[in-house]
């Protein structure tokens, strides 16, 4: 799909430069339009801060009383933000990456299950900060992509609204002018 992205890119890499969990927050409120689009950026700033949460913990070793907690309230944002990814409207159910970002959310809720499971079963911190942090990363950028691509998809259908409706009045003008021309409009030249 044409477009361009809104997303702050790294002349260097050509990437998004985006560095932890509350700039990615920050650029989805930037990049939304719609109401839909800042309740869905919402969630995921909010899903973003569990993730955020967790990652800190873990990365200071903090073991099983700590951590569990802030597991299970990451678990929670999850299954809140995937119901609202759920009743989104038609025009997100028809993007590509709904099903992706929907796979992602499940994906880690399961982990974060097993962690949890794991964790009770070996009375050990059973996370490892880069396996949780490469699935939270993957997993917002699933729904970074999702958000870009549907404004992308309402830039592009506001741009051929505003084509149809200009081709729809040129339509107009050229039938009056043709009307004119064979003097049905012009009731002097009626016989």
């Amino acid at each position: 799909m044409a477009g361009t992205s809104k997303l702050q890119i790294d002349p260097t890499t050509g990437l998004p430069d985006i560095h932890d969990f509350a700039e990615f927050g920050a650029a989805l409120r930037n990049i939304s339009k719609d109401d839909e689009s800042h309740r869905f950026s919402d969630g995921m700033g909010e899903l973003s801060t569990a993730i955020e949460r967790v990652g800190k913990a873990l990365s200071s070793q903090k073991r099983g009383s700590t951590v569990g907690p802030l597991l299970i309230d990451l678990l929670t944002s999850l299954r809140k933000h995937r119901q609202f990814v759920v009743g989104l409207s038609v025009t997100w159910r028809g993007l590509y990456e709904y099903a992706s970002y929907l796979a992602a959310l499940n994906n880690f809720r399961v982990l974060i299950g097993q962690w949890l499971v794991d964790r009770n079963i070996s009375g050990d911190n059973e996370v490892v900060i880069e396996d949780f942090e490469l699935i939270g990363w993957r997993t917002l950028g699933e729904g970074l992509m999702m958000i870009d691509m549907h404004e992308q998809a309402l830039t592009q259908f506001n741009e051929t609204s505003a084509t149809v409706e200009l081709d729809e009045s040129r339509l107009a003008r050229a039938k009056n002018w043709w009307g004119q021309l064979r003097g049905k409009d012009n009731p002097e030249t009626r016989i």
